[in-house]
Order: C-alpha cells, then sequence, then structure tokens
C-alpha cells in the first residue's frame, strides 16, 4: 500500500458526530417537553427517569416516561406524536451549539475528513436541525427512525461507516452519552465522550473530555493509535 493510503496512517478515515448533546445543546429543550407532557399527563418526571432517556430511542424514552409516572398502559406512539410535535416547535425557535461543536465541525470539513451525522433523532427533527448544523456539514446523515436498531445497538454507527465507504475502526465517534458511546464502542470505532447532562463512568476503549474546545485533528487522530489514553 502507498503511504498517502488513509486506512495505513493515523488520519481518520472519518469523524461521526451524534447530534443532540453533543453538536447542540438540544438537552435542555427536551427537558422541557419531557416535562410538559408529564404535566399532561398530571405527574412529573423525575430526575433518575430523565437521565435514563438520554440518548435511548423514542419508543423506549416513552415507555420509561410511562412508568416513571405509573402509568404504563399509555401507547408509547401516542406520546411520541406529542413530544414530536413539541420539540420541533423547540427546535424551530433556535439549536445552541455545545462549546467547541462548531469550530471543530468546521476544521474537520476543512481538512477533507468525511463525516456523518448519527443520531437517535427522526428524521422530521433533523432536518430541522441541519438548519443550525449545515446541510453541507455531513456526507452522510444516519437518523434513528432510518435504521432497524438504534443506539446502543451498533447499527446506526456500521451504517454511517458503510454509506461512507469507510473501515469502522478507522472512525473516530463523538459522543455524549451511555448509549451513544456502547453503539460506538460495539460497532468498532474509536471513541471520544463529552458528557453533557449526565456524567459518564471510565469505560475501556473511550477518551473523554470535558468538552470539544480543546479537541483538535491531531487529538482525534492520536485516539486511533491510543483509544485508552487520557481516560
Amino acid at each position: 500500500m502507498s503511504l498517502e493510503d488513509p486506512y495505513t496512517s493515523r488520519h481518520p478515515a472519518a469523524i461521526l458526530f451524534d447530534m443532540d448533546g453533543t453538536l447542540v445543546d438540544s438537552e435542555k429543550l427536551w427537558d422541557v417537553a419531557l416535562q410538559e407532557l408529564a404535566e399532561t399527563y398530571g405527574g412529573t418526571l423525575s430526575d433518575a427517569a430523565r437521565k435514563a432517556i438520554i440518548g435511548t430511542a423514542m419508543a423506549d424514552s416513552m415507555r420509561i416516561l410511562h412508568d416513571d409516572l405509573g402509568q404504563p398502559e399509555r401507547d408509547p406512539a401516542v406520546s411520541a406524536a406529542w413530544i414530536d410535535a413539541r420539540i420541533l416547535e423547540l427546535f424551530r425557535s433556535g439549536l445552541r451549539w455545545r462549546p467547541g461543536a462548531m469550530a471543530l465541525l468546521k476544521a474537520v470539513r476543512a481538512a477533507g475528513i468525511p463525516t456523518a451525522l448519527v443520531t437517535s433523532s427522526g428524521r422530521p427533527l433533523v432536518e430541522v436541525a441541519l438548519e443550525t448544523l449545515g446541510r453541507d456539514s455531513f456526507d452522510v446523515v444516519v437518523c434513528g427512525d432510518e435504521v432497524v436498531a438504534t443506539k446502543p445497538h451498533p447499527e446506526p454507527y456500521l451504517t454511517a461507516a458503510r454509506l461512507l465507504g469507510v473501515p469502522i475502526e478507522r472512525c473516530v465517534a463523538i459522543e455524549d452519552s451511555r448509549t451513544g458511546v456502547a453503539s460506538a464502542l460495539a460497532a468498532g470505532a474509536a471513541v471520544l465522550a463529552v458528557p453533557g447532562e449526565v456524567p459518564l463512568a471510565p469505560t475501556d476503549g473511550v477518551h473523554q473530555l470535558e468538552s470539544l474546545t480543546a479537541v483538535d485533528l491531531e487529538l482525534l487522530a492520536a485516539l486511533l493509535g491510543e483509544p485508552n489514553a487520557g481516560r
């Protein structure tokens, strides 16, 4: 192989970005929608249930909410439709970038490294978010309603690598949640975790930082060769 082959160097084949809580500070908007729905049902969502919901697929989130309210008989699809409508309104009111996220995404794009957005959110919501993130910021977008199995299953990240035509083991995934980290690790990617609302326990193979402000291309490349560094 030639020295220019990207898969024989420490240059990442692609950077795979989670969305909620990683690129945009949207978890607070989810807090609003979830608490409003809980109030509609005559209850209050507990802190423990809210933390358990972060990073999960919508159907699982609604089951957690229903169980927390002592109303397991409710239809997850009905609750999901309510949340979808409300969160779309909140997203349209404006999304804020997480610290360092915009600069890192721009640096990755400027370097010509392929990028993917890999999110548990559905396509309608992602289309609104892309107005903030930029539709030309990603070569591939994998949404939660476009895969058979969502995070923490590896399918979303494996799908992104397949669509990009790159080996997953040469990719770096950037995540903020336990389920997202589990998905990326199971897929075989190097993982950078930047926890937001919920702290993450140290995990083998995961490099963890407080924010993306100190992340550069050199660090991302180093993760491929030193997955446990800096834990």
